[in-house]
């Protein structure tokens, strides 16, 4: 059987409602956000955060960087990092600074992909969050996003 155990602070109705909303939603634009690139694009959500990460550090970045920023293990990182050299996207370079090191840089064909991904993409992230939350909304989800991150980057 199962029991409760009066120790733990379980939460309430109203949090466990919210709690579940934020689970299934964040599950469901992460899919809609793969479908939509890989239909128009034949780009993976995933290695389109790659592309991005790279463009946004004006072309190159640590490994370990990369990993960070996008809260990927170093070897999912080294598997999307080589799916995405297959395709021209993306090369790997020694980090001039530390041989240990390895840097990612997006080629020009990698940034060709990323533009022209980026206002199909740009459009579903609009239809699916921006549409839908109002204007007089999105700060205080902002706010609450901003918090939990937060909180979790300080652990």
């Amino acid at each position: 059987t199962y029991t409760v155990d009066m120790a733990t602070n379980w939460l309430t109705d109203d949090e466990q409602a919210t709690w579940r909303a934020f689970v299934v939603a964040a599950h469901h634009v992460e899919a809609a956000l793969d479908r939509q690139l890989l239909r128009d694009s034949g780009l993976a959500h995933t290695h389109y955060g790659i592309l991005v990460t790279l463009a946004d550090a004006g072309g190159s970045a640590r490994m370990g960087e990369v990993a960070g920023a996008l809260q990927y293990s170093p070897s999912r990182l080294a598997h999307a990092v080589s799916a995405l050299e297959k395709r021209g996207w993306v090369r790997r370079r020694e980090c001039p600074d530390d041989r240990r090191g390895q840097l990612a840089e997006i080629t020009e064909a990698g940034r060709e992909v990323l533009i022209a991904a980026a206002p199909g993409h740009v459009a579903e992230v609009r239809r699916l969050v921006f549409d839908v939350v109002p204007p007089d909304e999105q700060h205080a989800l902002r706010s609450a996003l901003t918090k939990i991150l937060t909180a979790i980057q300080e652990q």
